[in-house]
């Protein structure tokens, strides 16, 4: 009887499911010295990657320098390909032929913020303003008075694409949406928030300075029709860019939290900044890619845009970027395999940050399937909402392989769900893949103030969601 039971179930102090604390696990002081290390990094790549094509051009520069070519041939044992600067896919070429399977970690690279319409410019009481629209889930008046920078692209007729970053640099200016005052916001404070603050009255502050012209006197200018703050404002547009009004027609122009990612506690335990969700997972599988370069299978790393509005779109998870890209791989790497075959035997994670414990905040989480801050990267069976819907839920087999490979890797983890069962929820990109049959389930590190322009994330869980996604890409 005795031989056949497992080495676990031989000690009683096995039988209990006790989650480690990162910090007890990673100890030492070379452990700690890298933890800090990959926290530093990975804190310049948030304050460099403010948007999605800053992510995607920031990750096609280091996969070319690590030697991921752009060329596909038969040879090529590390590709990349990405599309309209929006989506990218890495792959290297495994031991095992592609018809065995992959391995593949994909997260998303956008993340909420404020768009500027594209009717953006004008002017009232003397001000110069900016019209927009919210992109993702934000909670309005979390960005409300507080230091805005404007990034994004302007493309002009002849197809001249001009970047646009202004409010990094401290000797810039930066943007703000203004607040009321509360001395007059006694019916603003008895409202319910979705109703005391609109979306249309998101409007940025560009510009107080009127346009001078020369040839009139001071009383001439003044006594001009309005309009001579916002043509000071686009004077100063073509000046430094050398567009015009309708070239804002065709531009992307995004609203984000000016400054860097800073570390956060008396400690510097923990990271504060804009974009967690979803770059820290970028940034982690990006880590773990490069660090494997002598996989069994073939290892995928692949970043989409648009999750955070349903991964729709030419760039979302939703498009068959992923499909077309795999079928040339295959096509090169191993002609007559089929793709479906290829598909049903990969296997994937969806990396997706987690909901954090709040303790200010407990009422909304049920404690015991919750995940906590510095216990490693979060394992989510499902996602959804309410009784399950629009999720992925994975199969009990690959979480069995997926726990045995960490744990024989001292990588460690937890498992939660995000929050109580009727009170939200959420979805990943998981289910898109799970189309395909392959295998798949949702991890990242759990987050602090998520959806916020201010996130916080451990420095700790950082490491370890990077080893554990360096231990799925080698299985």
């Amino acid at each position: 009887m005795t031989k056949n039971k497992s080495d676990a179930t031989d000690k009683k102090s096995d039988l209990a499911y006790n989650a480690r604390n990162c910090w007890d696990v990673y100890s030492s002081a070379a452990d700690r010295k890298l933890v800090n290390a990959r926290a530093d990094e990975y804190m310049r790549f948030l304050s460099t990657c403010k948007t999605e094509r800053e992510t995607i051009d920031y990750v096609l520069a280091a996969a070319e320098k690590a030697g991921f070519s752009q060329e596909l041939t038969p040879t090529t044992q590390a590709y990349v390909r990405a599309q309209r600067g929006k989506t990218i896919l890495l792959a290297r070429r495994g031991k095992r032929p592609l018809s065995e399977g992959f391995r593949l970690v994909g997260a998303h690279a956008d993340t909420p913020r404020i768009d500027l319409k594209q009717h953006p410019l004008y002017e009232d009481t003397d001000l110069g303003l900016m019209k927009t629209h919210y992109y993702g889930g934000i909670r309005k008046y979390q960005w409300l008075a507080r230091e805005l920078a404007l990034h994004g692209v302007v493309v002009k007729k002849d197809g001249t694409l001009i970047n646009v970053s202004v409010g990094e640099d401290p000797s810039e200016p930066v943007l703000t949406i203004t607040d009321l005052l509360p001395h007059l916001a006694y019916k603003q404070v008895e409202q319910k928030v979705s109703d005391a603050f609109e979306a249309e009255k998101l409007n940025a502050v560009v510009g107080h300075e009127p346009a001078f012209d020369k040839k009139d006197t001071a009383d001439e200018n003044a006594a001009k029709e309005n309009g001579r703050v916002k043509r000071h404002v686009l004077e100063l547009l073509h000046s430094r860019y050398g567009i015009n009004e309708a070239d804002l027609f065709s531009a992307e122009l995004q609203l984000v939290p000016a400054g860097p990612a800073r570390s956060v506690g008396l400690d510097s335990s923990m990271i504060g900044g804009y974009g967690h969700d979803d770059r820290s997972c970028v940034f982690a599988a990006l880590t773990a890619l490069l660090a494997e370069k002598t996989p069994e299978h073939t290892q995928l790393v692949l970043f989409w845009d648009k999750e955070e509005i349903g991964s729709e779109g030419a760039t979302g998870a939703q498009s068959y970027f992923f499909e077309y890209a795999l079928d040339e791989i295959l096509d090169s790497w191993e002609p007559g395999a089929r793709l479906s075959r290829v598909f049903e035997r990969g296997m994937a994670i969806s990396a997706d940050v987690n909901a954090a414990v709040d303790p200010d905040h407990l009422d909304v989480y049920e404690k015991r399937n919750a995940a906590y801050m510095g216990y490693g990267a979060c394992f989510n069976k499902f996602t959804g909402h309410r009784g399950k819907v629009g999720a992925n839920d994975a199969h009990p087999e690959f979480i069995a392989f997926l726990r045995n490979i960490l744990d024989e890797a001292g990588v460690p983890w937890q498992m939660a769900e995000l929050g109580k069962v009727d009170l939200g929820g959420g979805g990943t990109v998981a289910k898109f893949l799970a189309v395909y049959g392959m295998d798949v389930i949702d991890m990242g590190p759990a987050v602090l103030s998520m959806h916020s322009p201010f996130e916080v994330l451990s420095k700790v869980d950082m490491h370890a969601t990077i080893e554990a996604f360096r231990a799925f890409l080698k299985s």
